[in-house]
């Protein structure tokens, strides 16, 4: 049977195999060979590259597809300035909708806004024209929901709040309700929206975080089977269920972890802390844990032994202790070198110290991080410096500190919680707040290709060289290249960062899931 060959000619090749090559031939779904315009060989097809680069294509090692896509087709409500701007955009997006309709949007961030008090179930009553109601703040820890929400949520549950801001358990009891309402069609859809967004931004690959209180099995299997259609991102799921080993697998997930919460989110003040918040409105207030050492061992355990990766969403500096004891459970019980080659993760990984940093490299725990929550909320003046100081602040998200040390590191986004944006990742870290933290270009690009297909163990993943899988990505550079790949920072103080790359296409296994001349 006869190899389908095209030509990729009259580019720039991002290969550390041949950094001069400017021609690239694809075999069905390999890469047979790379080289020089003058020695390329004969194929099908010749595509003329025109100049442009072309790079592994991108990994994003947290996503929400459901979510995502509901945000992109929906109800937007990042960069609101205030409540009633909230209101506002809700009531016009509700009166397009069915009076049965189920209105679900996201993205409100008060920690920006001169009165930060976020609307009522009342007024989300009013807005919504009497629909139900789920708007989730920028963290997706917490929402504010319409009164028929409230009434659904027992008054006993931790975070419950008669005015409509549920946080804590309060937020997982009403998210269920309101993730569990969306119709099979409305999921279908918001999930291939989501999926197709990436491929047009040169993502070949996702890891679909999900589990009780984010999403549902239903909804959880239904983008894992999307990920499997021709002409989709590869969808590498992760179901967080405390215990969930057993269940995972079930499912078709390639770990238990993701969002399995060993606490909340900084933005909904519920991250747990070794030192208090200093805008809670309680001097104690530490935030909160979900799961003791104990527990954390114990599923570490159950997911090594079973052979699959285990791990946790893990935000503040308490947390991340607590599941470090439990990684020191696991490896008295199974032996270090055990532990380690499972690479078990933790999500966000937001406050760190050393010690902590030590841990990561002592038990081969992958780092999937997110450069873009300092872009967005680190600083001396953003949400992290409310919350928890400037000093705390411009330490947190130690992305440099890590790498540093040699830490796994898989970049992503955690959409909807920030947008789908490789290169933006990219360039936020090289930009950290604080310049301890910033991390070379080819540095941040290899955590969010080859960081993100380590991370599920397909080591062979993400390069461009003679045998290697042909996934890749073709870009137009306005601002040109920087040692290869594209201009992403000023170059003098205050000058405006240059415009980001633009996706042609994106190919991945061999077939093309993106292309802008058609879509």
């Amino acid at each position: 049977m006869t190899v389908p060959t095209t030509l990729f000619r009259g580019g720039r090749i991002y290969s550390p195999a041949d950094p001069g090559a400017t021609a690239l031939l694809m075999s069905g779904d390999r890469i047979s060979w790379l080289g020089p315009d003058s020695d390329a060989p004969s194929a099908d097809v010749t595509v003329d590259l025109d100049g442009a680069l072309v790079t592994p294509a991108f990994v994003d090692a947290h996503v929400h597809s459901t979510d995502t896509g509901i945000v992109q087709l929906g109800l937007d409500l990042s960069g609101a300035a205030s409540a009633a701007e909230v209101l506002d955009r809700l009531a016009a997006h509700a009166a397009t909708l069915p009076v049965d309709a189920v209105v679900v949007g996201h993205g409100w961030d008060e920690s920006n806004w001169t009165d930060q008090t976020p609307p009522s179930a009342a007024e989300l009553d009013r807005a919504g024209g009497g629909r139900s109601t789920y708007l989730s703040q920028a963290s997706v820890h917490s929402a504010v929901v319409s009164s028929d929400l409230v009434a659904r949520t027992p008054t006993t549950t931790p975070g419950y709040d008669p005015t409509g801001w549920l946080r804590r358990d309060a937020h997982h009891v009403v998210r269920e309700l309101t993730m569990g309402s969306i119709a099979d069609a409305q999921r279908d859809l918001a999930q291939r929206a989501a999926l197709n967004r990436a491929a047009s931004l040169g993502i070949a690959a996702i890891h679909e975080c999900g589990g009780p209180g984010t999403s549902s099995e239903r909804d959880f299997g239904n983008v894992l089977a999307l990920g499997r259609e021709p002409g989709m991102p590869d969808v590498y799921g992760y179901w967080g269920e405390l215990g969930g080993a057993e269940r995972a697998r079930d499912l078709g997930a390639q770990g238990a972890g993701g969002d399995l919460y060993a606490d909340g989110a900084l933005g909904s003040q519920t991250a747990h802390l070794r030192e208090p918040y200093l805008d809670a409105g309680d001097p104690n207030h530490l935030g909160h844990g979900y799961v003791t050492a104990e527990e954390a061992g114990q599923h570490l355990i159950e997911c090594t032994e079973r052979g699959i990766q285990g791990g946790f969403h893990a935000i503040g500096d308490a947390a991340i202790g607590t599941v470090i004891a439990g990684f020191a459970i696991a490896a008295a019980r199974l032996g270090l070198d055990r532990v380690r080659l499972a690479r078990h993760r933790v999500e966000h990984a937001e406050i760190l110290d050393k010690s902590l940093i030590a841990a990561f490299v002592e038990h081969g725990i992958v780092a999937s991080m997110q450069p873009a929550f300092d872009r967005l909320w680190g600083g001396d003046h953003a949400m992290y410096a409310q919350r928890i100081g400037i000093a705390r602040s411009l330490a947190s998200n130690p992305i440099g500190s890590l790498a540093g040390v040699g830490v796994a590191l898989a970049f992503g986004s955690d959409s909807p919680v920030t947008p789908l944006d490789p290169w933006g990742t990219v360039r936020a870290a090289m930009t950290h707040h604080n310049p301890v933290q910033r991390i070379a270009a080819k540095t941040a690009f290899a955590a969010h290709t080859r960081g993100g297909w380590r991370a599920v163990h397909e080591d062979a993943e993400g390069t461009l060289a003679p045998g290697a899988t042909a996934t890749f990505a073709i870009w137009a550079t306005p601002a040109g290249l920087a040692n290869g790949l594209p201009a992403l920072v000023a170059t003098a103080p205050g000058e405006p960062q240059p415009p980001l790359p633009t996706c042609l296409r994106t190919v991945a296994h061999g077939h093309t899931i993106f292309d802008s001349d058609v879509d």
